[in-house]
């Protein structure tokens, strides 16, 4: 089972400030146990959205909207996706995440589960996802 882990926005990284090197060293200790129990796939920091867009589809047509965007609270500025054996695991490993924005600062992550191909009825669409390489589990349960 694959999760998300997704760090919400401040106006701090939507201003692209950094966070302090003390908050970058207790990251990188949380995500090397991550990797110890082999069930990390991948983490990483979002720019902000001044320097993305947006694509809108409407009634068949697609508009291009450049950042940045409002609502820092609606934005994501990270994630880690993790592979476990069950929603607990995953639960356990979200509850030892370090507070994303310093431990003073009011913040919340959210945790998704990422859906699986076997999640969905066989299809020559399926299939194609599957002959991808993506869209299903990456690698066998730790």
């Amino acid at each position: 089972m694959r999760f998300m882990i997704i760090v919400k926005a401040t106006a701090d990284t939507e201003a692209g400030i950094l966070p302090p090197e003390s908050l970058f060293a207790e990251m990188a200790a949380y995500h090397e146990q991550l990797a110890k129990a082999g069930v990390l796939l991948d983490a990483n920091g979002l720019q902000p959205t001044s320097k993305g867009w947006r694509v809108r589809y409407t009634e068949g047509k697609r508009s291009v909207v450049d950042g940045p965007f409002a609502e820092s609270k609606e934005l994501i500025a990270g994630y880690t996706l993790i592979q476990v054996r069950s929603r607990e695991e995953a639960l356990e490993w979200s509850r030892r995440f370090p507070a994303p924005h310093g431990k003073d600062v009011t913040a919340e992550i959210e945790v998704r589960q990422l859906y699986a191909l076997e999640d969905f009825e066989q299809s020559d669409a399926i299939r194609q996802f599957r002959d991808l390489g993506v869209g299903g589990e990456l690698r066998t349960q730790p």
